[in-house]
């Protein structure tokens, strides 16, 4: 068994001249809630269609679950549930008879627990007193869960969610982050696109990040912390004669605000940044060296700003 529930190789998707997804090398290990990030635009949801294979690549190759794509779609889908777009389901029919109907199409679904199967789903989403509403009564919130629910209809070995919590208040997306904690501990691995950086922070261990359709990194949420550059902050009565040592010595992205100064500290030591303060008659009431968090280290790598809410 490949140590990848997902996996990539040089996945590429053009639609006439305009390059939607560059070479894109996924490796998603088994077992993980792995965070696929990227402004909106950036070729998630391109890169997902691809790999249910809703669209064909123009070019590379992936597989799922260990099953080359796509020849090995018919034993491989039955094992994997999907939330791609938005959610689309019949406007005049209830909740449950939506579920009833896809779960009806499934070949590979049990016939024999398929009302308790269908009922457990819409509990864990929250819909089990709206389950006799019509679809169309829905509020966008409401139809996010019903696609969820629909996601996992029967139990699966890969969830592909794209953008989950879209349209949820921030009681419903708690509880979807707690569902997809839930099902990656019994089990699952989860794809999880987003925009957003608290999901991340909060359910993924795993993340690729994405930008102009482009892969621009990937490893655990650790690595990619351990690698960014940490910054130094320096309180003092004068934060421009501050900020201007810090230039001298070579820091980076130096910035000044109230009785502040800040710079990335690169490969300069800590104390030596103290010291050409104290030479240079700067008064350093405080002194202070910062991870940066995630907004910095996405920012850093796609020079855009991402949604930090939700």
């Amino acid at each position: 068994m490949t140590a990848f529930a997902v996996e990539s190789s040089g996945l590429t998707k053009r639609f006439g001249r305009q390059v939607a997804v560059d070479a894109v090398d996924l490796a998603v290990p088994r077992g993980t809630v792995y965070g696929f990030l990227g402004p909106n635009g950036s070729g998630k949801t391109t890169t997902i269609r691809m790999l249910l294979g809703l669209i064909r690549p123009t070019d590379g190759g992936h597989a799922l679950l260990g099953e080359r794509m796509p020849a090995g779609a018919a034993r491989v889908l039955p094992k994997v549930g999907a939330l791609v777009e938005g959610p689309g389901f019949h406007p005049y029919l209830s909740g449950i008879d939506n579920l009833r109907r896809l779960d009806a199409a499934d070949r590979t679904a049990d016939r024999k627990n398929a009302d308790a199967r269908i009922r457990s789903a819409l509990d864990r989403v929250g819909l089990g007193a709206a389950a006799r509403k019509r679809y169309r009564a829905y509020s966008l919130g409401m139809r996010q869960r019903l696609a969820l629910a629909a996601a996992i209809l029967a139990p699966r070995d890969l969830l592909i969610l794209d953008e989950p919590t879209n349209g949820l208040d921030p009681q419903g997306t708690r509880e979807v982050r707690a569902l997809i904690a839930a099902l990656a501990a019994e089990g699952s691995t989860v794809l999880l696109s987003t925009h957003l950086l608290s999901e991340v922070e909060q359910i993924c261990g795993h993340v690729g990040v994405m930008h102009q359709g482009k892969l621009v990194a990937q490893s655990t949420l650790a690595d990619l912390r351990a690698e960014a550059t940490p910054r130094v902050r320096v309180t003092t009565d004068r934060p421009h004669d501050a900020a201007r040592v810090l230039r001298e010595l070579g820091l980076t992205d130096v910035v000044t605000g109230g009785v502040e100064a800040a710079g990335v500290l690169g490969p300069i030591a800590p104390e030596k940044v103290v010291a050409a303060l104290v030479h240079d008659g700067v008064p350093v009431r405080g002194f202070g060296v910062v991870a940066p968090d995630l907004e910095e280290l996405f920012v850093g790598l796609t020079g855009e700003g991402f949604d930090v809410s939700g």
